[in-house]
């Protein structure tokens, strides 16, 4: 749901550069005859990958048994978040340089390319083979559609078709898991991967025309072609490689694993700090907070709610359907969060609402171990979790908004990339630090059990996850109160 660049602090707001202009009449609605083809389209695209993404959580146990690879579970998962790091340079690079329209199709088509691999594997490293290649073309779409929303729609639209691409997880997460597991019980679980690469050529064809006609070509046509720059694409690998390393180091809780970690933090941080924005460590006003409060959400909840299944089949004997279904419901909060977000009334709250986001998503994510309190209800879990994801559409889709209104035309797709390795990347890492603890405190004892017994518990090992997700988050809510860039120094007269 979340789900994955921003950089500089220049305020200048970002216009859109379509072919024609646009006119007053045309920005009613991203539903009007001038948007509609391409809001349609694009809608549909994201939709398919929400479903592709809720859908292959379901079979992927499966497949993993069947190819006898369960033991290479993690890297069928982190291979798709290191590839799409970088891919998401390259895609804000290429974007820049020749408009987004090369970018997404060619995403679309590794994508597609990915997914069948994966589908016809005859063994898990072929399997993962096909994850690495789906990451990249998920890298290079979600870039690619940030630069069109930049420059397809203006300003005051922005925020509606943000909302209409969180809205397109709503079906998907509610319906995704059935679908899922119906086709991997009735025809195999391959077909869960061959089959959406299809579904793609159609809403494909209604975008493609659009982009072409409002968003093709680079920002300013008049400017020199740039280049690649070399070295942000080397930072770009450093930042995927040391990634997938300090993965795999805290997964393997053995001294030697100490190694290939020091490696993978070697290469990561120079890489991070080359392609974030100056000053998002310390979370300076403006672009470089909007980055850094977007990597604290979708990292935080995201690597909270990957272990919500785990723990209601492990700790309260829920079947996998009935404890994916508990967070069904959060797609639709979700939704109706970024849909308050987008209301142009609400506008002069947008920073005060993303804070008050956060604290919603800190308080979901605190009270999630409760229901390792057998008199706990198992349902109260599905009602806090829809209240953080209510709180986390208030947050993802109005920082996607201020990142575009903080950006100059031709540093769209940069930027663009630079807040989706802030998400990936924050994934990734604390994925690795809740993995890290949940194993090293017996939580791989309970793996794979539809029930636990008493003596195989280990409710510790979830708290040990849950709590420093909820601080990050938490925290998340003071980095909101700095996402308005600094007001120039005044020129003494």
């Amino acid at each position: 749901m979340s789900v994955q660049n921003p950089r500089d602090t220049d305020v200048t707001e970002l216009s859109s550069v379509p072919a024609e202009p646009v006119t007053p009449a045309a920005e009613g609605s991203v539903l009007d005859r001038t948007y509609r083809a391409l809001t349609i389209g694009t809608t549909a695209v994201v939709l398919l990958v929400a479903f592709e993404a809720t859908a292959v959580g379901t079979a992927m146990p499966v497949a993993a048994r069947e190819l006898e690879g369960v033991g290479l579970y993690a890297f069928a998962f982190s291979a798709y978040f290191t590839t799409s790091l970088f891919a998401m340079v390259l895609s804000g690079q290429w974007s820049d340089r020749d408009g987004p329209l090369r970018p997404l199709t060619a995403g679309i088509a590794a994508f597609g390319a990915g997914l069948v691999l994966s589908g016809v594997a005859t063994g898990m490293w072929m399997f993962i083979l096909g994850r690495a290649v789906q990451g990249l073309g998920g890298g290079l779409v979600i870039v690619a559609l940030y630069v069109v929303v930049g420059r397809a729609y203006p300003e005051r639209l922005r925020p509606a078709i943000l909302a209409a691409f969180a809205a397109s997880w709503v079906i998907p997460s509610i319906v995704g898991p059935l679908v899922s597991g119906t086709v991997t019980e009735t025809v195999g679980w391959r077909w869960v991967f061959v089959g959406i690469p299809v579904l793609v050529l159609l809403p494909l064809g209604l975008a493609v025309p659009a982009i072409r006609r409002m968003a093709s070509g680079p920002a300013d046509p008049a400017a020199p072609r740039a280049a690649f720059d070399a070295r942000r694409i080397r930072l770009a690998l450093g930042i995927s490689f040391g990634a997938a390393l300090l993965q795999y180091a805290a997964q393997d809780l053995r001294w030697l694993s100490l190694l290939p970690g020091a490696v993978g933090a070697a290469l990561l941080v120079p890489a991070v700090l080359g392609l974030l924005p100056k000053g998002t460590y310390r979370a300076a006003r403006g672009l470089p907070s909007v980055v850094l409060l977007r990597g604290m959400a979708a990292g935080s909840f995201i690597a909270a709610e990957s272990f919500i299944p785990l723990m209601l089949v492990t700790q309260r004997g829920l079947s996998p359907t009935l404890a994916g279904l508990s967070l069904a419901a959060g797609g639709l909060t979700w939704a109706i969060g970024s849909f308050l977000q987008s209301r142009p009334a609400w506008e002069h709250l947008r920073e005060r609402l993303m804070s008050v986001g956060m604290v919603l998503a800190g308080v979901a994510i605190a009270g999630a171990p409760a229901v390792l309190i057998d008199s706990v209800p198992v349902w109260s879990l599905a009602v806090l979790w829809g209240l953080g994801c209510f709180g986390m559409g208030m947050v993802i889709s109005p920082s996607s908004v201020l990142l575009l209104k903080l950006s100059r035309p031709e540093e769209a797709g940069s930027n663009s990339a630079a807040l989706q390795i802030s998400d990936g990347l924050s994934n990734i890492m604390l994925l690795a630090a809740g993995g890290a603890a949940f194993a090293a405190l017996g939580g791989g004892s309970v793996a794979g059990h539809a029930a636990t017994a008493a003596g195989e518990s280990r409710p510790v090992a979830f708290v040990a996850v849950f709590v420093p997700m909820a601080v990050v988050a938490l925290l998340g809510a003071w980095v909101a109160t700095r996402l308005r860039a600094p007001e120039p120094a005044a020129v003494p007269e």
